[in-house]
């Protein structure tokens, strides 16, 4: 018997979050974990879903049907339903899911009203101005993720060539140092100890955090034994370079 019934990655771009749910949906035990509210839009969820021609009597309603479509999807009949949060949509999602349960005052609640007993697990990277030039060069280059015999596994618009840019990768990593100092605040705020894990444990030995997210779950850990990772770490010279490059070179910051 399972501990929980779901689980949230709570997490910021480029921390390796692809990876770890590649990696739990990759048990077939674990759900399907995914960004299944990633834009901060009802109707990009009604879309998502399939759902934009379906007549509905009020939000409430159209809500009810996201929220059951994700479910389905994200546990893929596993017992087990996953999800992961990114914090530029944390608050959107939050508000609707205020919509949904209006009786309850705090947001943990509110999870568990919706998905049963819920593991949150905050996902960090620790080197900001690692994870800040990762983002800057992806949003760049348009390659997101690559797999693990080298192919491309995620590409959001044409390749270009990655340009050296200090505004932007200070902007970056401005933007996800408060995206943790904001999780955190949330978790003590609702009285939440989620369990901690790093990007550099996940790179390190992904069937070793995949097995202790496994235990913690309640499942079999062995799970994790047959898991090849099937995403490759996109860091390269011109990423150890930018990093050099930035913390090296005096760089004039505009007023306010």
């Amino acid at each position: 018997m399972a501990n929980f019934t779901s689980y949230v990655i709570c997490t910021s771009p480029r921390s390796g979050s692809t990876l770890l749910c590649k990696l739990l949906a990759g048990t077939g035990q674990s759900g399907n974990p995914s960004s299944l509210f990633h834009r901060p839009s009802l109707s990009a969820w009604l879309k998502a879903y399939q759902l934009s021609d379906r007549p509905f009597a009020d939000e409430g309603e159209a809500l009810h049907a996201v929220f059951r479509a994700a479910r389905d999807q994200g546990t893929a009949g596993t017992g087990i339903f996953g999800l992961r949060l990114q914090r530029h949509s944390f608050a959107f999602f939050t508000e609707k899911l205020a919509l949904l349960h209006p009786t309850l005052t705090a947001d943990g609640e509110r999870f568990q009203a919706a998905f049963g007993k819920t593991l949150f697990i905050h996902l960090t990277r620790s080197n900001k101005l690692e994870q800040a030039i990762s983002l800057v060069k992806a949003n760049q280059t348009g390659l997101w993720h690559m797999r693990s015999d080298g192919t491309e596994l995620e590409r959001l618009s044409e390749p270009k060539d990655p340009v050296y840019d200090a505004d932007e990768i200070a902007r970056n990593l401005a933007q996800l140092t408060a995206f943790d100092l904001d999780w955190n605040a949330w978790f003590q705020t609702e009285g939440i100890d989620p369990m901690q894990v790093s990007y550099d444990e996940l790179s390190a030995d992904p069937k070793a955090v995949l097995s202790s997210i496994l235990d913690r779950l309640g499942l079999d850990p062995s799970l994790a034994d047959g898991i090849t990772p099937p995403v490759a770490k996109l860091a390269d010279a011109t990423n150890r370079a930018w990093a050099r490059r930035f913390v090296t070179e005096p760089r004039v910051i505009a007023p306010l």
